[in-house]
């Protein structure tokens, strides 16, 4: 058997779940069977990309003791425009002084 974590969370809540697998267990075949289903009917546990430890992985990636599977969720906003926003923020708020 293989120890594993599986993560997912929202802004409002989160979900760091232990679990043993057997070996041979896929990242995707982990996450299918976990509790992600039940604790966020949204979340696609079928599709959503993964990650071990920050790094993005494919749904065949055999589990090894100790992995922490990641679910991400997909970008509300692209990155550079999340900054672009705040950055015109500030400048606006400059302006207003």
């Amino acid at each position: 058997m293989v120890n594993i974590e599986i993560a997912y969370g929202t802004a409002d809540k989160q979900l760091l779940q232990q679990m043993q697998v057997e070996e041979g267990t896929t990242a995707r075949e982990a996450v299918i069977r976990s509790r992600i289903a039940e604790e966020f009917p949204d979340a696609d546990v079928h599709h959503a990309p993964l990650g071990i430890f920050g790094k993005q992985v494919k749904d065949d990636t055999v589990l090894r003791d100790k992995d922490r599977i990641e679910v991400y969720r997909p970008l509300l906003i692209d990155p550079k425009e999340a900054r672009r926003r705040r950055v015109q923020e500030k400048q606006n708020k400059g302006r207003l002084k």
